[in-house]
C-alpha cells in the first residue's frame, strides 16, 4: 500500500481546483484554496498559499 505524502496531496489538490476554478479571480481562488486546505487538514502557510493562488488565478 502507498501513502500519499502532504507533497503529493497537495499537488492533487491544486490539479483539482485547477480543473474546478479555470478563469477565477484572485479572491475567488484564495476562498476556495484556503477551504479545500483546511478540508483535507493540510499544514499549508500562508507563503505556499500566495504561491498556489498565483499560479491558478485568472487576474
Amino acid at each position: 500500500m502507498h501513502d500519499t505524502t502532504e507533497q503529493e496531496r497537495l499537488d492533487g489538490l491544486v490539479a483539482q481546483l485547477r480543473a474546478d476554478l479555470p478563469g477565477e479571480n484572485r479572491a475567488t481562488v484564495e476562498k476556495y484554496v484556503r477551504q479545500r486546505v483546511s478540508e483535507v487538514g493540510l499544514n499549508v502557510g500562508d507563503d505556499e498559499i500566495a504561491r498556489i493562488v498565483d499560479d491558478l488565478a485568472a487576474d
